[in-house]
């Protein structure tokens, strides 16, 4: 299914993310300065909404990865959401295209970083969690 990225009156996508990780509001403070168009409105996972928002994913999965919720309500969670989010980034097609031809890799590399948050925080200057 192919959406189109935001445009003035549509609404804009939610990503969720770990607030209690510093890697985590790190990476997102760096998207979210990317967002010039201000297509994604944040929200923590430990925030009430973010239940809700993530109602169809399995609890246990929850927290596990970050998530982008898109306008219409599908959930991209971890490495299957970079083409969508890209997508809503100025100059994010060719990310995009690469993220979506090649799942498996962008997935692994997702995989990498998250399991790696914690030294990646400290190499950013940033407390990342112990997860």
């Amino acid at each position: 299914m192919r959406w189109r990225p935001y445009a003035g009156g549509v609404e804009r996508a939610t990503i969720l993310y770990d607030g209690d990780c510093g890697f985590c509001r790190w990476a997102l403070a760096r998207i979210l300065a990317w967002d010039r168009r201000r297509a994604l409105r944040p929200v923590a996972l430990q925030d009430p909404e973010a239940h809700a928002l993530l109602a169809t994913v399995r609890p246990e999965a929850r927290g596990a990865s970050w998530h982008l919720v898109l306008p219409e309500g599908a959930v991209r969670s971890g490495g299957a959401a970079v083409p969508d989010l890209a997508r809503l980034l100025p100059g994010g097609a060719p990310i995009a295209a690469l993220a979506g031809r090649f799942p498996r890799a962008t997935d692994r590399a997702y995989r990498w970083v998250a399991a790696h948050r914690g030294r990646l925080g400290r190499l950013v200057g940033e407390r990342a969690c112990s997860r």
